[in-house]
């Protein structure tokens, strides 16, 4: 076979291997190998092989995280034993791949299409028939638009969790949100050099708005070139799950027939689709998925020719949510769709004054109300799962928090599909953010968070420009918060939480109007914020009311 020159470079084994852990892989050979990219870096890659004669399918997945924990190869091993060989490799720069860290840049759409020299190279070993399928939730899920988009012919099927499309839009500013943090805290897990974390840092900051040079990270316009059939996993209480449709209505359009996609009541993660739990939420046994089982079904259809059926179910399958520990609760049921989203009807429920929140004829007595945005004393919201399926009570009592809740409901109340906001707001400051936040209130009084999403306000008018606030104007600011699939059962209160900081979570905004930093500045600005309620400027969230 005639070999591309840069495939002709050595292959290194690592002697890391004989120091790794013993474990018991039931014959599946575990290997390490240094792969050479076209350039001549190499990147760490771990084949796991089965015993017996092959050749066989190849199963791939593309991390930064590290991929040497005893789950991870235990499962690769045990995905091995099926009869497919099962690689996973480290991005370049991290872990042990040689190189300069790069992140998602080096994936498919810039000087590096790492994922289809991979594939390359696959395809000249003797252990591999021709065959190869992708895996991988969140960053093996990018990973993966990343990969298909290169287009590999040997790349016959996808197996997709949790992830987005851009990383401008789903990742690393979401909403315009700034969240330098987040990617040196990425750059840490990958075990990237400091002077490779702190230049991705730099270089994001020369770029504010969304420009050109953010297209090598965004595979939205190469969907149509996604031809491999895709399994699309979302989560409710998810934010990515926005990068999960849109990847499945792209490729649907391109492609039709050859996705399918499913939503559920879970966070974000991978094999914890059958957990029943989120936050203070207790979900039936029938909301579980088990994503290993699923997995094997697609791939032994994909790659094996198995006529196991997993390529006549529904397109779209979709959970919808109702109230967890009430026996009878509406919701709580499975529906197939052929696309999506399911019809419904945009519904504006009114953000009113005296913290009323309606769908109904009543109407506002002032014409506005304020709140004050201080980032010195920022409302508080921990952790890398924002408070989902947890009680918000605790941030909603802070003085930097207006709340709208409904009269208890009498019936209850469907939405499925997008929800949206459409604010009337004003400032004092250059710029704010609007952070607006969703939950379910039970009869006790627990307030449980379902979603949120956050709007720059220099970005009002679209990622690719900045246009600062002049004080006092009244702006309107309309933006996509989430798709859901929620029954708020009779009893229960719908409320809408406006801030400007929910921190640390989402990383405090200055409101200087400067351009955003690695770190906070030393001089911060107090804004008194407002919100308009009155005819004309009748701030609003605007929800897929089904059955309408």
């Amino acid at each position: 076979m005639l070999r591309r020159s840069f495939l002709t470079l050595p292959i290194l084994a690592a002697p890391s291997l004989a120091q790794s852990k013993k474990l018991n892989l039931g014959g599946v050979r575990e290997k390490h190998v240094m792969v050479p990219m076209r350039d001549g870096t190499k990147l760490s890659t771990y084949l796991y092989i089965p015993a017996g004669a092959g050749p066989w399918p190849v199963i791939y997945e593309q991390r930064y995280a590290p991929i040497r924990s005893d789950r991870t190869r235990l499962e690769s091993a045990d995905f091995a034993s099926k009869g497919y060989v099962v690689v996973t490799q480290s991005f370049r720069g991290a872990q042990k791949s040689k190189g300069k860290f790069l992140a998602y840049r080096a994936l498919g759409l810039g000087e590096q299409t790492d994922g289809a020299d991979t594939i390359a190279w696959f395809l000249e070993q003797d252990w591999c028939n021709g065959k190869v399928g992708s895996y991988g939730a969140s960053q093996g899920g990018y990973a993966q638009n990343f990969l298909a988009a290169s287009q590999p012919k040997a790349l016959h099927a996808q197996y997709m969790v949790d992830f987005g499309a851009s990383l401008f839009h789903h990742g690393y500013r979401i909403g315009g949100a700034a969240r330098p943090k987040r990617l040196q805290g990425m750059c840490q897990t990958a075990g990237a050099s400091q002077a490779d974390s702190d230049q991705l840092v730099a270089d994001q900051l020369d770029h504010q708005t969304y420009d050109s040079w953010w297209d090598v990270e965004n595979t939205i316009p190469h969907q149509s070139k996604m031809s491999a059939p895709s399994f699309l996993i979302g989560s409710w209480f998810d934010r990515v799950a926005l990068g999960v449709v849109e990847t499945f209505q792209g490729r649907q359009k391109a492609h039709p027939g050859k996705q399918q996609m499913i939503l559920g009541p879970w966070v974000h993660g991978r094999y914890n689709k059958d957990a029943g739990k989120v936050g203070e939420l207790e979900f039936p046994e029938k909301s579980k998925f088990s994503v290993i089982d699923h997995q094997m079904k697609w791939f032994d259809h994909y790659l094996k020719g198995e006529a196991n059926g997993v390529d006549r179910d529904a397109p779209v399958r979709y959970y919808v949510m109702g109230a967890c520990g009430e026996p009878g609760a509406p919701g709580h049921e499975w529906r197939d769709a052929q696309s999506w989203p399911p019809p419904a009807k945009e519904t504006a429920y009114r953000l009113l004054d005296k913290s009323r929140l309606t769908a109904g004829a009543e109407k506002a007595s002032a014409e506005s109300t304020s709140w004050v945005a201080d980032p010195y004393n920022p409302p508080k919201l921990e952790g890398a799962q924002p408070q989902s399926g947890l009680d918000q009570r605790n941030l909603e009592v802070h003085s930097g928090v207006l709340n709208f809740t409904t009269d208890p409901l009498t019936e209850p109340v469907e939405w499925t599909g997008m929800i949206r906001a459409r604010l009337f707001i004003s400032s004092s400051a250059p710029d704010t953010d609007a952070i607006v936040r969703l939950t379910d209130v039970y009869p006790d009084g627990r307030s449980i968070l379902l979603t949120d999403m956050v709007r720059r306000l220099r970005f009002r008018n679209g990622f690719e420009r900045q246009d600062l606030l002049e004080p006092g104007k009244v702006n309107q600011v309309e933006f996509d918060i989430s798709w859901i699939s929620h029954i708020f059962n009779r009893g229960h209160r719908i409320r809408i939480s406006v801030c400007s900081h929910a921190a640390p979570y989402w990383e405090i905004n200055p409101q200087t109007g400067e351009a955003i930093a690695a770190e906070l500045p030393a001089r911060m600005q107090v804004a008194h914020n407002v919100l308009f309620h009155s005819p004309g400027k009748e701030s609003a969230i605007l929800a897929p009311l089904a059955g309408s």
